[in-house]
């Protein structure tokens, strides 16, 4: 079907371990704007290059796949575009619109790069109303020279503020990849910092090497660490959390949209339960 309608994932593009159990079960995240990036971050399995010019019959495509897996959630992500001036802001909005066109009861979660901090670019999309909008930190400030050299920390945790005090009913999300040589108190001190963006859910899974031209893993986690970090997660006030060796950005997504809208309701900090290293679900 994918390929059928020319359209990329991420499941495949950056050769995400549970992929095989989503496809079985008709779920995916679609990567918008072509399938290469205009970074080269180092655990990132996505192609780097010159990426195509975007390409205007996507979206619609987008939304007949949607119609044709029966999806009720929708998972937008996109490569780095920083050849385009907005970044591809507007091309996340117009899939949203036409989403919401498509279906008016559909859920919509876009995963976004951080548009070289333009506010214009972030304004653009949450404009567009998606019900989650979701940008990664991916790593501890240390490393992002080593992991995300064309990225900063501090613009990524800008994003996600910025984000929410344009749209106070707007659920952010953002998520850590773990083994890439982070200490725990360096992942705590990163996870108090999304609670003080007022980050409302948060994903917590095992790096795993692309290929070895690749960051090396540095470090396995057990399931008892990532049991305690979900703890952590829930005594720092996540609504939503998801922590676990095989757990990725789009993890459990409309279960974990319901869970936030039901502890904002409950006024209450209650974490997801999830089982820990269970398959991805987008």
């Amino acid at each position: 079907m994918v390929r059928r309608w020319n359209l990329h994932t991420v499941c495949e593009s950056a050769a995400c371990p549970n992929r095989q159990d989503c496809y079985s079960q008709g779920r995916l995240t679609f990567m918008i704007l072509g399938n290469i990036c205009t970074r080269n971050c180092s655990f990132c399995g996505v192609a780097s290059g010159r990426p195509l010019a975007p390409d205007p019959g996507e979206a619609e495509r987008l939304c007949q796949a949607v119609g044709e897996l029966g999806l009720e959630h929708v998972v937008v992500t996109s490569v780095c575009r920083d050849d385009l001036p907005d970044g591809g802001a507007a091309e996340f909005a117009r899939n949203i619109e036409l989403l919401r066109d498509y279906s008016r009861g559909i859920g919509v979660e876009v995963l976004i790069p951080d548009f070289r901090g333009s506010l214009a670019a972030l304004e653009r999309v949450v404009a567009a109303r998606p019900d989650v909008l979701n940008h990664n930190v991916e790593t501890v400030p240390r490393l992002y020279p080593a992991v995300r050299p064309q990225a900063k920390y501090l613009r990524s945790l800008e994003v996600l503020r910025r984000a929410r005090s344009m749209d106070g009913e707007l659920i952010t999300k953002s998520g850590l990849i773990l083994g890439l040589g982070e200490s725990e108190v360096e992942v705590k001190s990163v996870m108090g910092d999304l609670r003080s963006a007022d980050c409302d859910a948060i994903t917590l899974g095992q790096y795993l090497r692309p290929s070895v031209r690749h960051h090396q893993v540095v470090r396995y986690l057990t399931c008892e660490e990532f049991a305690r970090y979900e703890l952590i997660a829930a005594d720092m006030g996540f609504l939503g959390i998801a922590s676990g060796p095989l757990v990725r950005s789009s993890f459990n997504a409309a279960g974990l949209q319901r869970e936030v809208c039901l502890n904002r309701d409950k006024g209450c900090s209650v974490a997801v339960s999830v089982e820990h290293g269970g398959p991805s679900v987008a």
